[in-house]
């Protein structure tokens, strides 16, 4: 009956299985399987397991909490989790480049420092970095001190990675990226182009670089401003015979409009 129910708390831990099991197998070894007399003599034991339990348990809670997530994005779009010891707890994709290059990584429990100059050091980010495509890095996170610590961090290795970027943001813009399916580095681009061009979806930006996005960016605000400059050109031309609006009418006379 004791046997049954330790199995039964050991189920609920999401700890390593030898783990439990080298666990489980000490305690059944010294309690004599919990039969007879030694069960009697060595009850501190069954305490010493069920603390033992509750220990896999917040430990466990602890180490896959995650405290902090590092979006990168370059068309790979893919983004780390960290917990509170800096160790990195999942990683996820954001794209189907990014999900392709997830499953070439084996960076699960290294140092987020560690993770990202392996993730760097990759031959086809490095190949990307070299046509000119553009790396962004978002530190995110609501614990001041760890995503300064890692924001600094970072921020260092950008800059010595060429047309490699660092940001920062708060856990509640994330939530909005990814909302619309974006990572926070796509999903930053895509707000910047929709400000100049608000007939970009968050779809197309999906499948586009970070390259791709600038340069849609860029000639969204040179055609916007142009746009503008066109309808604004009567006020600059304006005299006392009045002044000829963008579709070429007029606008009487006077001082004009």
């Amino acid at each position: 009956m004791m046997n049954e129910k330790l199995k039964a708390s050991f189920d609920l831990v999401e700890a390593d299985d030898k783990l439990k099991e080298s666990t489980l197998s000490f305690i059944k070894k010294q309690t004599n399987g919990y039969t007879g007399k030694k069960a009697v003599i060595y009850p501190y034991l069954i305490a010493a397991a069920a603390c033992l339990i509750l220990l896999l348990v917040g430990g466990n809670i602890l180490y896959f909490s995650p405290t902090a997530e590092i979006s990168m994005d370059i068309n790979p779009s893919i983004q780390l989790s960290i917990n509170r010891f800096d160790r990195v707890i999942s990683v996820e994709a954001h794209n189907d480049d990014g999900k392709s290059l997830a499953e070439s990584l084996d960076i699960m429990h290294q140092n987020y420092g560690d993770a990202v100059d392996n993730i760097i050091k990759e031959e086809k980010i490095q190949n990307l970095l070299s046509d000119n495509e553009e790396l962004t890095i978002t530190v995110v996170g609501n614990d001041d001190a760890q995503t300064d610590r890692v924001f600094a961090e970072l921020e260092a290795t950008a800059k010595e990675q060429k047309n490699t970027y660092c940001y920062r943001a708060k856990t509640e813009e994330v939530e909005k990226a990814h909302e619309v399916g974006l990572s926070y580095g796509k999903y930053r681009a895509y707000l910047e182009v929709s400000a100049v061009n608000p007939e970009i979806t968050a779809e197309q930006i999906k499948g586009m670089t970070m390259r791709e996005i600038r340069e849609l960016m860029n000639s969204s605000a040179e055609g916007s401003e142009s746009h503008k400059n066109n309808n604004n050109g009567c006020l600059n031309n304006c005299n006392g015979n009045g002044c000829t609006n963008a579709n070429g009418q007029g606008n009487g006379q006077g001082n004009g409009r």
